[in-house]
Formats: structure tokens, sequence, C-alpha cells
């Protein structure tokens, strides 16, 4: 899901939302059970998670919806816009971060009555993170095995977040 308008932080490199769903349509490019949407970018309005997955639930009834987040968005989870929504029409699959202790992230969960509700990823902590995908590029570093080739070569021939 490639995000419209942020309600949280306002991005100061960023190339719009044509050029950011541009790069996650080549980022699914050939990724079996993967698709871009833009029904964020779409809209007009502020984009909170829980608008999203009620429009997605709207378009399939039927279909079960998976939100994958960081554990450092999970642990703020309760501070969200209706999440206690956002646990009624997802499930969540959390990644563990560096920083972010499980234990926050299971408290924030119990909170809401949804440690049903989520799975942690067994997984090393992934420091990646669209902030720090961006200054590595700003400063010129490697991307690669970061994000899939097409797209590092679309931010380099573009001279994205430069």
């Amino acid at each position: 899901m490639v995000t419209g308008r942020a309600p949280h932080k306002e991005i100061e490199d960023d190339p719009g939302g044509d050029i950011r769903m541009e790069m996650a349509r080549l980022a699914a490019d050939g990724e079996d059970g993967v698709e871009a949407s833009d029904l964020e970018v779409r809209r007009d309005e502020v984009s909170y998670s829980y608008r999203t997955l009620e429009l997605l639930t709207e378009e399939d009834p039927g279909r079960e919806l998976y939100f994958l987040m960081g554990a450092d968005m999970a642990a703020g989870l309760a501070a969200w816009k209706e999440p206690a929504r956002v646990v009624e029409l997802a499930r969540l699959g959390v990644v563990p971060r560096p920083g972010v202790e499980i234990g926050a992230v299971n408290s924030a969960l119990d909170r809401l009555g949804a440690s049903d509700r989520a799975e942690i990823i067994d997984m090393p902590p992934c420091g990646a993170s669209s902030t720090t995908l961006r200054q590595r590029a700003r400063e010129g570093r490697p991307l690669r095995h970061l994000l899939p080739d097409a797209v590092i070569r679309m931010i380099e021939g573009r001279g994205l977040y430069r």
C-alpha cells in the first residue's frame, strides 16, 4: 500500500505519490501474490490505516486482511486513530525492530485486547525503514539487498532523495 497523505509526518524529500507508486509497482513486479495498491494515493484525505482497511473490506468483504508492521509501530498502536478498528479488520504481522522489546509490543496488544489477532514474525530484527533508505540514497550509500534492483535503478537514474 503506497501511503497517500500520512497523518503523522511530512516527508521533506517526498517525490510524490505517482513516483512512489511507480517504485511500488517495480518492487511488486514478478512477485507472486504481491501487488501495489494506489488506494491511498488516489484519495485526497489524510490516510488513516483503519479507513484504508475499511475500504479494502468493502471492495472484497470475504477477504481476510493482514497488516504487516514493525514492532515500533505495533508498540504504539494504541495511539493510532481507531486502533480497535484496525485490529478488528486485519490480523497483524509484527516484524521485530532493533531497540524495540517484544514485551512492549505484547503489552500494547494486550491493552487493545488484540493478542489473538497478532503474530510476531520469527526473524532477525529488521533495521531497514523508509527513513533510513531515503537517508542512504541522499548520502549516495549502497541500497543493494535493501531494495529490488529495478527500484534502485529508478532512484539512482532520477536522482531521487538527493
